[in-house]
């Protein structure tokens, strides 16, 4: 059968993204942040995955103020990048698993989540740049991508809980999934930052690491956050480490965490993350 081995938290920042493509990695300004992904791409180099379910939010590429679904599975073949308006990052098209994402797609509603099925759309900064911190700049991504997006854009967004939940879900799904394969699950975004207003450019530095230890160690308290205490303590764009609980739902009760990286700044953010293992 299937099955969830291993859990990824990161941030998502698309100042990243345009420092690998514009080989800025080594700057001083970049290098330490780079830095902390080594051990993470020696890690799923050795991992495999076959396939890795990504927990993401949109940024108006796939969706806008048009239709906007609190939870949207993508189960296309291909994904190709965005253009979120100064062209597609030069990454390779994300390849789906169609088989994987329909079967999760049942299961999960059958279990009383309302998933929008989505069969064609391109994927932002949001899923490509976790990839390219991960996996570098191959040629090819290693393994199959089924994008899993959540509105933590447009209120109201869904809560720590309900996502927490869902990743539950997401793991009996996987379960029940007859083909022998390695799956990871990833949450992406965060950590504390707000991008507009008086706070713009806030960080928090204490809220940050105190939710990674709920995280790791209690996150049944964490999901019971609200959300008003993100936006308090977390920025308004603090609200994207509820998509970190649909992940650590996914995994066992306890885990083994190997790695825990957390840098101030990455662009106008807070970055931070994770690589759990499954007990």
């Amino acid at each position: 059968m299937a099955r969830i081995t291993a859990g990824v938290a990161t941030s998502h920042v698309p100042a990243i993204g345009a420092a690998i493509d514009l080989g800025k990695t080594a700057d001083d300004y970049w290098k330490p942040v780079f830095a902390g992904y080594e051990f993470s791409k020696d890690w799923i180099a050795r991992e495999k995955p076959d396939v890795v379910f990504l927990v993401y939010n949109d940024h108006a590429s796939a969706f806008s103020l048009k239709t906007i679904p609190t939870f949207a599975i993508a189960c296309g073949e291909a994904f190709k990048p965005a253009d979120e308006g100064w062209g597609p990052r030069p990454v390779p098209t994300v390849k789906g698993c169609p088989d994987l994402a329909w079967h999760i797609a049942q299961s999960v509603i059958q279990d009383d989540f309302d998933l929008t099925v989505m069969n064609e759309m391109d994927v932002d900064h949001g899923l490509t740049v976790p990839l390219s911190l991960m996996f570098g700049q191959p040629e090819a991504w290693p393994c199959l991508v089924i994008p899993l997006l959540v509105n933590v854009v447009v209120y109201p967004p869904p809560s720590g809980q309900r996502c927490y939940d869902l990743g539950k879900a997401i793991a009996r799904a996987v379960k029940s999934f007859d083909d022998d394969l390695n799956v990871q699950i990833w949450g992406t975004g965060g950590m504390s930052h707000q991008l507009q207003g008086p706070r713009a450019g806030l960080i928090n530095t204490e809220f940050d690491h105190e939710y990674l230890e709920l995280l790791l160690n209690d996150p049944d308290r964490l999901a019971r956050k609200p959300h008003i205490d993100y936006l308090r303590e977390a920025g308004s764009e603090g609200i994207e480490l509820v998509m970190w609980l649909t992940m650590r739902g996914a995994l066992n009760a306890n885990v083994n965490e190997l790695h825990r990286f957390y840098h101030v700044p990455a662009s106008n953010t807070a970055l931070g993350h994770v690589i759990y293992q499954n007990t």
